[in-house]
Formats: structure tokens, sequence, C-alpha cells
């Protein structure tokens, strides 16, 4: 209810088909006129029948209009069409309807009340309807769950006034059913679920039999307090039989239905939870076609480039696939061997020094002392600040350098970047995407090292730099 709108089409459909037909089926059997006191009375036989034909002529075209016009207008967007049906059901109707309702004698005016009043009812229902959906639809993110409610309310006020309005037409019980008895129901439904069931399930025991009992009480209550305003005892006698009812019939069938519900929302958390496996399936069969064929391209390349005495490009070829397997393989994983993401940041520095061996004016320094590099360490964690070094730090124009230091000791990494700072004009679309490698670093080692590393970056006007101490989780 709170993701999507409701079918209200079908809704509509069912619940004024509802009414209708227990409108029609009463009166045939004798609920309005009774039939033991037509015999050989032509006005009350024409009354009698009256009862049967107007409210059978009213659905059918409540049936053209709102289920035939109206979602043909919706489809076609053809106004002419909309007006003329509109009109033609309108006249066929009323002259139909004023053919019984003055045969019938119930009046002599043929701007029939009731008819006019149902015609301004379903007009003003379309509109209303229409001011809902725009009101909490016609937004980037619709309110469904106000949409739905609001509309099931307003379906039930509309269809509530009409009945009012075509009392002289049925058996005022219906009236009764639909006013007090429908909704008195679904009270109880929702009491029962919430305060009796739900808490029943929950274990509440004792709570959930309180909550029972004090439903039957305030059933009861209601009913002798109505008894007594009124003076009629039958009252009492019909509270009897409520009670009785809600005991042995409404609050078993509840339950029953409650079960029910349950038992599919069970089935359909367990269909979306193999639905995900499977896509989880899917998708990890085809990330795993997709690098296999990309390796097996750089293969091919490599191949072909050792061929063509190509040694720069193989051992290019050589470390880009060595670091898209790295990617791949552990950079899901919670944590690492320090000596793979140690490799990761070789191959790394090894490619940009092949990029721009040839070019005097840059420097490129990686000094390393693993010996006491052991231990395990959040993947990717280090090489955002080498990455950042080499796209800020690199000119192929003016002097340029990127130092990196890096060292273990016992339980521990640290690492100092220096690198010069080449400031990016406005114009440079790189000076617009700094990125969110270095934000995104420091926000995981707050999250993953909260009082276990240090960070400090510093930088003037010719460089930028950047010292990491981490504090290793052993293996």
């Amino acid at each position: 209810m709170k993701e999507k709108a409701l079918q209200f089409k079908q809704m509509e459909w069912w619940m004024v088909a509802g009414v209708f037909f227990l409108i029609i089926l009463t009166n045939i059997l004798g609920g309005k006129i009774s039939i033991g006191y037509i015999g050989g009375n032509s006005d009350e036989m024409a009354r009698y029948f009256s009862t049967i034909f107007i409210p059978a002529i009213l659905f059918a075209a409540f049936y053209f209009m709102h289920m035939k016009v109206v979602p043909n207008y919706q489809t076609e967007h053809k106004i002419w069409k909309l007006i003329l049906f509109s009109l033609l059901i309108f006249i066929v109707s009323w002259i139909a309807t004023g053919a019984f309702y003055m045969g019938a004698e119930w009046g002599d005016d043929m701007f029939i009340p009731f008819y006019f009043a149902a015609v301004a009812l379903y007009v003003g229902y379309m509109f209303v309807v229409s001011f809902l959906e725009k009101a909490t639809m016609a937004q980037r993110n619709p309110n469904y769950l106000a949409y739905n409610i609001s509309r099931i309310g307003a379906l039930y006020i509309f269809l509530l006034i009409f009945l009012f309005k075509f009392h002289h037409f049925y058996n005022m019980i219906i009236l009764i059913i639909y006013a007090i008895v429908i909704p008195s129901l679904i009270v109880i439904f929702i009491y029962n679920y919430f305060l009796v069931y739900r808490k029943k399930q929950k274990g509440q025991t004792k709570a959930s039999k309180v909550y029972y009992g004090l439903l039957i009480c305030l059933m009861a209550g209601t009913f002798f307090t109505i008894a007594a305003a009124s003076g009629e005892e039958e009252i009492i006698l019909v509270g009897s039989v409520a009670v009785a009812l809600l005991v042995l019939v409404i609050n078993p069938i509840s339950n029953a239905l409650f079960l029910k519900y349950q038992g599919y929302i069970e089935k359909l958390d367990k269909l979306n939870v193999q639905l995900e496996e499977k896509t989880t399936d899917l998708k990890q069969l085809r990330n795993q076609i997709n690098p296999h064929f990309l390796f097996n391209a750089l293969n091919t390349i490599y191949g072909i480039s050792l061929q063509e005495n190509a040694e720069k490009t193989a051992e290019s070829i050589q470390k880009l696939g060595d670091m898209m397997r790295f990617m791949l393989h552990e950079n899901t994983q919670e944590t690492i061997p320090l000596d793979r993401e140690i490799d990761y940041l070789i191959n790394y520095v090894d490619l940009q020094q092949l990029r721009i061996e040839t070019q005097e004016n840059i420097t490129i320094e990686f000094n390393r002392k693993e010996e006491h590099c052991k231990g395990n360490i959040a993947p990717m964690l280090l090489i955002p600040f080498i990455e950042n070094a080499f796209k800020h730090g690199i000119s192929l124009q003016k002097k340029s350098w990127v130092r990196i230091n890096l060292r273990c000791l016992e339980g521990s990494l640290h690492m100092d970047i220096y690198n010069s700072i080449h400031r990016k004009s406005e114009d440079d679309p790189e000076g617009k995407h700094s990125g969110i490698g270095l934000p995104n670093v420091k926000q995981r080692l707050q999250l993953l090292y909260p009082t276990r590393h240090e960070l400090v970056i510093r930088e003037n006007d010719m460089e930028f730099f950047v010292h990491l101490s981490i504090q290793l989780t052993k293996p």
C-alpha cells in the first residue's frame, strides 16, 4: 500500500456493484415493497418493479460510463467522444428512470431529484479523485500511502451519500449494514490485529487477553447504552447476538485470516530472498565472464607485444593485468595481507615510471623497507594517496617529483609522500574534478582504524606532503 497505487478501477466496480446487488436482490425478495401485498393492486405492482428497474438502470449507466467511456477517454484523449457518449448515457438513463419513477407515482417531477443528485455525486467524485491524484501523485516522490487511504475514504463517503439520497428505493437495513456494520467490522479487525493477535504472536499473552476482554466489554456496553437511551429492550438482544458473533465467528475468522496473511508474507519474503540470491548469482557469473574475457584479451596483446619485441608494452600489460586481478579478487575482502597491497602499489608506480621515463624533468622515487611488513590491512587503503600525488604532482612541461617512503615496523606501517604541486587553471576540466579519493579514504580510516591511525596532510606553494601511520591487524 505504501509502494504503489491500488487498482481503484476494480475496487470502485466491486464496491458499487455490491451495493446495487444488495439493493436489487432485497427488493426482488420484497424488502421494500412486500410481495404479499401486491396481489391485483397495479399501483403496488408498478412500485415493486420500479424498485428493481430504477437501481438496475442507474447501475447500467454507471457501468457504461465508468468502465467504458472514461477508460476510453483516458486512452484516446478524444473529448468529443467523452461528451457524446456521456450525453447519450445521461439522456437514455434519465428517460428510462423517469418512466418508472412517474409510472409508479413516486412523483410527478420529470427533473427527478435523486437521479440528478446521483449524477452530481458521480461528477463530484471524479473531480475529487483528480484532485487527490494531483495533490499526492504529481510529485517526484509520490505519496502512495496518502493517496490510497484518501481515495478509499472518498469512495466510501460518496457511496454513503448516495445511499442517503436514494433511501426511498431500498430497505434501510442496507444503509445500516453499510454505515454501521461494515465500519464496525473494519474497526474490530484492526483492533483485533494490532492489540490482540500481534501481542499474542509476540508472546504477550496476558496483554492480548486483556485487550480481547476489553473489546467484548466495549461492544456490550455500547449496545446497553443505546438500549437505555432509546428504551427499546430488543437492542440488548441484538447486542447479545453481536457479542456471540464476535466470540464465535468474527474472532476465529479474523485469526484465520491473519494467519493466512502472515503465511503469505513469509512466503513472499522467502521468494524475495531467493530472487536476490539468484540475482546475485547472475551478477557474479557476469562479473566472472567479463574479467576472464579481458584477461584473455590482455594475454593475447601481451603475446603479440613479445613477438614484436615491444618489451615495455609487454611489461605494462603484465603489470596492468596484475593490478586488475588484485582489484577483482582481493579488493572485495575485508582485509588482505599487507604484502599484496604493497605489490599493487609497486605495479602502479612502475606503470607510471614506464609512462614518463623519457621525461628528464620528472623524478620518481619509491623507497621501501619491507623487512617487517607482516599483518593484514584493508584493501585499497594506501593507493588513493599515491594516485593523488601522481595526478596533481606530475607535469610534462614543468619540473615535477613524487617521492614515496614506505617502511614497516613491528605491527605498524608508515608511509610518507612528497609531490610537487601544479595548480590547475580554471579552464582545465581536471581542475573541476578533484575526485573523491582522499575524502573517501579519510572516512574509511575513521571507520576501520578510528584510534589506530595517524594522518597528517600539509602543503605549501611548492610541495604537498602526506604522512600516514597505521597499526596493522595480526594475520
